[in-house]
């Protein structure tokens, strides 16, 4: 297999084309070592090296850095590593290291971030942060349920009026048109209906 092209990522590392397509990212002293060149052939043995050996291992090392900044879930810590260049296989190994070790459980972070958003956001809004985060729909709402049987459960109307003052809305001196427009911007927040009804003391049918 010919290595057709070497970009220069910056901070001496390169992206590798082989045969018109990307395969990996290599240090420049990595591919001086392994006599890898532009428009030249790359050995079998070579290429075993970079994908058993030099690959895993860094994703790996990559991995441990990213969640000492700070705690990922196992979709958002595969789409850094992604971004680093690491082929799909080195992913995968990388993620299922640190979750062997407990470093990186989606349910704990999902718990986690509910209980810290309770009483800040609606449980839909939780819900769809979680989804964007890669966390399941189910993993959601076994986590709340279970939150609800230990006793934490959500005051939607509590929420939504605290925002109200923020807002500092007066539903006394709030015509219909203020009414809609704040109801709008609470229904776009994920609170239903009832509870920004109760808030808000419309009747709406």
């Amino acid at each position: 297999m010919i290595v057709t092209q070497l970009t220069d990522m910056g901070r001496g590392r390169y992206k590798v084309y082989i045969e018109e397509s990307p395969a990996f990212a290599l240090y420049r002293g990595e591919l001086k070592r392994l006599g890898i060149r532009e428009g030249e052939e790359i050995t079998e043995e070579s290429l075993r090296e970079i994908r058993e050996e030099i690959l895993p291992l860094r994703a790996k090392k990559r991995a441990m850095n990213l969640l000492q900044k700070r705690e990922y879930t196992s979709a958002a810590l595969r789409e850094k590593l992604r971004d680093g260049e690491y082929p799909e296989a080195c992913v995968e190994e990388a993620v299922a290291y640190v979750e062997s070790y407990g470093y990186v459980d989606d349910r704990r972070y999902a718990r986690d971030f509910i209980v810290y958003n309770m009483d800040r956001k609606s449980r839909v809004r939780i819900e769809q942060d979680l989804m964007r985060k890669g966390i399941h729909k189910d993993t959601v709402q076994s986590l709340f349920e279970e939150l609800e049987e230990e006793g934490a459960k959500q005051d939607e109307t509590a929420m939504i009026r605290r925002l109200l003052e923020k807002k500092k809305y007066d539903a006394k001196t709030a015509d219909g048109r203020e009414k809609q427009r704040m109801y709008a911007f609470l229904y776009r927040k994920g609170f239903h209906s009832e509870a920004i009804n109760r808030a808000l003391l419309l009747d709406i049918t």
